[in-house]
């Protein structure tokens, strides 16, 4: 059976970050992951965890300066040494929360003609924070994203991932499979979860192509969830959606699988 984890960048924004945990909890979540902890001292994420028993599943390296179109440094030529501080800082707090995965933000490409550059400056930064990953027992991901939420980004297909993370060849690199993106871009979503189980690290989920509840729209999640099971994935699923209305009104769907936790 699925382990669900509440995104709470994205839901119960109807409560302040902090209080997010303690809403995810009394809602029946055992785990959370988020985009970044960077504005928050990592002692007291660790202090909110040990009080609402839950785990952080995921969180990503920082975006830089989103502003002005920034989504990530690793993959970005000449910007090497901040993009490891990044890596270094997001290790740091993998530890002191107790998270086994990292998501990489790579970066969108300024220009199209630079997107070689920025794929080998990519691997050359994942094969490097691959290594020093591994010395904790960490895992590094990569998410491809659709080009209607984030036009420009280095990779938009699942393929594209694969076909990295098998270029990086390093065992504790796996891309990430976000069946929203997935299904927004490449389809199919049942040979993605069959054929290439064991090479994706962590699962997110939405419907499509709203991007709320997995209730609604074209993807049949009690089909998908089941394939889960089938091929064997043991991690987490989180549920990075935007909510209809308030979170809890839109809870049905996990009220199924709750007492599975």
């Amino acid at each position: 059976m699925p382990k669900f984890a509440a995104n709470i960048t994205m839901m119960y924004t109807e409560h302040e970050f902090l209080d997010r945990f303690e809403a995810a909890a009394k809602s029946g979540f055992k785990a959370v992951e988020f985009l970044w902890p960077y504005a928050y001292k990592k002692e007291e994420l660790a202090q909110i965890l040990k009080e609402t028993g839950l785990k952080v599943a995921l969180f990503n390296t920082t975006a830089g300066d989103t502003k002005n179109g920034e989504w990530g440094h690793a993959g970005l030529p000449g910007r090497e040494q901040e993009a490891r501080e990044e890596l270094e800082q997001a290790l740091d707090y993998a530890i002191a929360l107790d998270c086994k995965t990292v998501h990489v933000m790579s970066a969108v490409v300024p220009f199209p003609m630079e997107k070689e550059m920025c794929r080998a400056t990519f691997i050359k930064n994942m094969r490097w924070a691959a290594d020093l990953f591994a010395k904790y027992d960490k895992v590094l991901t990569m998410e491809a994203l659709c080009p209607n939420i984030k036009p420009r980004y280095l990779y938009h297909s699942q393929y594209e991932t694969m076909a990295i993370r098998q270029e990086i060849a390093k065992d504790n690199v796996f891309t990430q499979l976000d069946t929203y993106h997935a299904q927004m871009v490449d389809g199919n979503l049942t040979h993605l979860i069959r054929d290439f189980a064991g090479l994706y690290g962590h699962v997110q989920i939405a419907a499509a192509p709203s991007r709320h509840e997995p209730d609604e729209g074209e993807i049949n999640y009690d089909y998908i969830f089941n394939l889960f099971d089938s091929v064997g994935y043991k991690g987490y699923i989180g549920c990075e959606y935007n909510p209809r209305g308030k979170t809890e009104d839109g809870l049905a769907w996990f009220k199924k699988y709750q007492q599975n936790q």
